[in-house]
This record gives structure tokens, sequence and C-alpha cells, in this order.
């Protein structure tokens, strides 16, 4: 299969979902702000159309995260948990072993503790348990003799196992996000607000950002405020550590209150970042106070995750709770082992996966789905991502587990991959996730035959423009509007991701000044003009380009994104290129 190459520009468009009188709101709310009118523009397109809106956008404050007693089932959650913790029961918080699921469970189970409950936390072997609340970590949980399990991350399709516990003499309370299926276990409360009778406002949470709602709902209900270290509701503000790290690795969209959620978050991180967290950053090498979105989805969440891909993901939870640093120090070195041992596993995995791509598919192909019984599945989901970006077809990784084909799906933009898992489900022993991931089990003599039925859901659904990689443009702008104070606050955009991503720029018909170079590894790196104005410009990992700029006679349209670079002690604009269309 040939490898994609060229990228689709969509440029924002003035059509009907604008308000007719859009340029007027931008007019004012420049006036307002006093920025740039292509600033107040992203603004108004990213539904910030008042002062106050914009103001929220910017600095959003704890008052402005929605009420959680709004969430379905809100009020039957706390009084079945405040009476476990006043009749001294045995609680369990029962999590999931990626960074959604292990932050969300140090968040409740740090909280609990706190109340003064008789907490306990488990996390279930991802190889030999698997994903959620199955029977077999349903067993391992009743050896800790809970009365009461509270599921972070994981629950809503857990239907038999909810059963199987009431049947116990267990109560369950459900936190999660993920889709509920046609029928809904019989728990005590079921926290989600995709459920369709939830009037919650926001409906995006990760699972840790559900479960912060549970302990908001908490710290202001009185009986459970009486026993709190720090009554005051606000103080909880310092859990948003845990859920912007969830949140942002879990990649749900940062628009309305999850943008709120991680922005406070990250502030926290940065000015005062709790032991465990301030040891991954050191261990990881990143520079403190300066922590980005970015930067944990790319640097701390593979850390947190290794653990629970290669062993056990309770050491996450001990490092993200713990009070000393010099022992958080210690166990931020087994997650950095861990990290190294697991992207040796994913690069030898990633290479297989490639080799079988090459081999099997064509260009004509819609979607990859691969099986071999051998693939560790700690690594199977990183190594579907890959093979998205590289191929840009949804793509289903799959090994063998306890004679069962069990798999993680990964999607392109604007395909739902769990909708067309759904159309393939009578092919399927079971199946969970969202919008573009998802996980699956699927019985290894009828893998063929999901192979061929998912192929057929995709060629329906998917069209030549779906599978063709978009960079999606905010506005066309003349080089002399990039400027540093252009540059500042577009930085205040950030924290940046799903619905609120990094602003795109594109300008037209530049031209070279001097030669273009490659830089470092494999960057390129040269200078344009458009009229009088000149800036610094580099493509990173964008080397293959560097004979046709060169020979880029009629000039270049390029789409980037901004940034500043250091030059003898002075930060300079800088255009950080993410395609190249060479003029003919």
């Amino acid at each position: 299969m040939t490898v994609v190459r060229s990228y689709r520009w969509v440029f924002s468009t003035r059509n009907g979902e604008l308000a007719p009188d859009h340029d007027g709101i931008v007019k004012r709310l420049a006036e307002e702000l006093t920025v740039s009118p292509v600033i107040a523009d992203i603004l108004v397109r990213r539904g910030n159309t008042t002062f106050e809106q914009a103001r929220t956008f910017f600095r959003p404050g704890i008052e402005d995260l929605h009420d959680p007693n709004r969430m379905a089932g809100m009020g039957a959650a706390v009084e079945r948990i405040t009476r476990a913790i006043e009749q001294r029961e045995r609680v369990l918080v029962y999590g999931d072993y990626d960074v959604d699921g292990t932050n969300g469970t140090t968040l409740l189970w740090t909280f609990l503790r706190d109340a003064g409950a008789d907490v306990h936390y488990y996390i279930p072997d991802r190889q030999h348990e698997g994903y959620g609340l199955s029977n077999a970590g349903l067993a391992r949980a009743r050896e800790f003799s809970p009365s009461l399990i509270v599921t972070v991350d994981c629950g809503v399709t857990a239907v038999a196992q909810v059963a199987e516990a009431a049947s116990s003499g267990i109560d369950v309370v459900i936190c999660d996000h993920h889709e509920p299926g046609d029928s809904l276990p019989a728990a005590v409360a079921i926290l989600n607000p995709m459920q369709s009778h939830c009037p919650y406002p926001f409906k995006s949470l990760c699972g840790c950002g559900v479960a912060f709602k549970l302990i908001q709902a908490l710290a202001i209900h009185p009986p459970i405020q009486a026993r709190l270290s720090d009554p005051d509701p606000d103080a909880i503000i310092n859990y948003l550590q845990y859920v912007a790290l969830a949140t942002t690795a879990d990649i749900v969209p940062l628009s309305g209150e999850n943008r709120a959620i991680v922005k406070l978050g990250f502030d926290r991180i940065n000015q005062q970042p709790k032991p465990g967290i301030q040891a991954l950053i050191d261990a990881a090498g990143l520079t403190p106070g300066k922590i980005t979105s970015g930067q944990a989805v790319f640097v701390l969440a593979p850390r947190i995750n290794a653990v629970g891909r290669l062993g056990d993901a309770r050491r996450a939870v001990e490092l993200l709770a713990c009070d000393s640093y010099g022992r958080a120090m210690e166990l931020a070195g087994v997650l950095e082992r861990e990290n190294l041992a697991r992207r040796k596993i994913d690069e030898v995995t990633f290479l297989q996966a490639q080799e079988l791509v090459e081999q099997y598919y064509q260009p004509s192909d819609t979607s990859i789905v691969l099986h071999q019984e051998q693939w560790h599945p700690g690594v199977i989901g990183i190594v579907a991502s890959r093979l998205v970006e590289r191929y840009y077809r949804p793509t289903i990784m799959m090994t063998t587990i306890d004679g069962i084909a069990k798999g993680s799906a990964r999607s392109v933009t604007g395909f739902n991959i769990y909708e067309a898992l759904k159309r393939c489900e009578d092919k399927l022993l079971q199946f969970g996730g969202h919008k573009y991931a998802a996980g699956l089990s699927v019985s290894l003599d009828r893998v063929e035959e999901f192979r061929e039925a998912f192929r057929q859901v995709t060629d329906e659904l998917l069209n030549e423009d779906m599978l063709t990689p978009e960079i999606r443009i905010d506005a066309e702008i003349p080089l002399y509007e990039v400027t540093p104070k252009f540059i500042r606050v577009l930085s205040q955009f950030a924290p940046f991701g799903p619905d609120n991503m990094r602003p795109v720029f594109a300008v037209r018909g530049v031209q070279l000044v001097g030669p273009p170079r490659i830089v470092g590894k494999n960057h390129l790196k040269f200078k344009v003009r458009k009229d009088t104005h000149v800036i610094d410009a580099i493509g990173f990992n964008m080397g293959q380009h560097l004979e046709a700029v060169r020979a880029a006679g009629q000039g270049l349209d390029l789409a980037f994104s901004l940034d500043e670079s250091e030059y003898m002690g002075e930060f300079v604009p800088q255009l950080k290129i993410r395609d190249i269309k060479v003029r003919s």
C-alpha cells in the first residue's frame, strides 16, 4: 500500500453555520479585546462571541464548571457512598489500566480516603483479565470483600457482571464515559453523560472527569464535607491535575468544560504539582513549570500507560498518589524502564505490521485488519495508531489471548469506528469504545469473517476525501501579521487538543530567500519573503521536500502554525510548516 503523502487543505468557510452578522461580531470582539481581527475571528469560530465568553475561554475558574448534581444518578451515588463511609463499609475503586483509568482511580481513591472511607483500589491485568469489569476481574475484586464497588472509566456495558456482583451482596456505582449499550447494568447509580436520558450539559468528559464530578458533588454534601481535611469546596481544584492528564491523554474534545478543567489542571501542575506528578516530570527530563498538553500526551502519558501495558498498572496509581518525592522518584524510574521496554516491543510490532500491510493490502483498500497471535496486547493500540498515521485507513490490530482474538481499533477523522463495529456486532464477542478508538473481541474462527464484514462497512461509508488526511486552515494571513504580540495572544489559546487545535494559517505565493537546508534529523529549514516581509520557516521531518522547494521558481504555498525561535537571546517569529505546495 502506498504511503499517503499529500494533504487536503480545508479552509474555514463562511457557510450557514455562522451568524449572519459574523463580521460585525468579529469587529466588536476585536475592539473589546484589543486583538487582531484574525484572532477575534478564530475565537468566534470556536464559539466565543462575547467578551465574557472570551474571558472564560482564556481564564476559566472553578466557578465555570457545571453543577455536578445535574448528572443523572448523582444523588443516588452520593447517598450510597456516604452511607458506606458512615457505616464503615469496605469500598473498592475499580479502575482501568490506561491513563484515564489510573488517574481516575487515584483521584477517587485518595479523595475517599481523605473522607474517612475504608477504601481500596483494584485495576485488572490487561493480558489475563482484560478491560473493564470482567468476570475474571470481578473474581479478584471479591478478594477485597467490598460491599460497594465504584468503577472508573468502565462498567457501563457490564450488565452480567453487575448482576453477578449484586447476587453476591455487592452494590455497584458506575463512573464511565463510553457509549452505553442497548441495555444498562442494574447498578445503584450510573454516572455517564453519554446516557440519552442524562441532562448534564457537557457530554464529552473522560472517565476521570466523571469521577471528578462525583467528588465535586461529595465535597459539597454536608456529611462528607465535614469529614474532609480541607472542607473548602474549592480545595478539590488540586485534583484537577489528575483530570488534566487523563483528559488530554484520552483525546476527548478540549472545548467547553473540558477546556476549563484542563486549563485549571495544567495551571496546578505548573505551579504546585503533586509529588508523583513532579517526579514523573523530572524523570522524563521536562522543564518544570512549562508542561503543555502536547507533552502530557506524547511524554507523560506513555510512561503512565507503560506499566499497565507490560505489567501491573497499580504501580502508576502508587506513583500518582505518592506523598513522598523520594519514593515517587523511585517509582518514576520504574515507569521510565517500562516505557523503554514498551518502545522496543512497539517498534518490532510496528515493523511486522507494516510488512503485512505492504504484502496484503492495496491503495484501494478502505481499512486494515491485522491479527497475529504473538503480538503483545499492551502495544497493539499504539501500533494501530501509528498505522493510521502512516496509511490513513481505519485500522484494527488483534492478538490472541486465552484462545480469543482481542484487539484495538483506531480511526481517521470523520469516521465513527464505534458505529462501524456496531454494524458488525453479530461477528463480535464484545466491543466498546469511542468515535475514534475502540476495543473488541472475536472468536478465532471468525476473524476472516469479521475482516470481510468490516471491509464492507468501510467500503460503504468511506469516500476519497475521508481517506485523504486534511489540514484545517483557520485563516490566510499576510506575513506582516506575524508579530511577537500576535504569537503571544495565540499562545493563550492553549491547551490545545481536539476541538481546540493549535491554529493553522496559510500564505500563498511566498518566495525563497537563500537556499533551503537540512538541519538536525531531517528537518527542512529556510526563509521566505512576501512583499517586504521576511520570516524563518522550519518543517520538522520534512527533508524529503528539499529538492522540490529548492526548485520552486513560481513560489510556495505554505500551511503552518506559529512558533518562536531564539536567536542571540531574542525570540523571533517562525513558521512551523505543516504542508508545502510548490507552485508550478
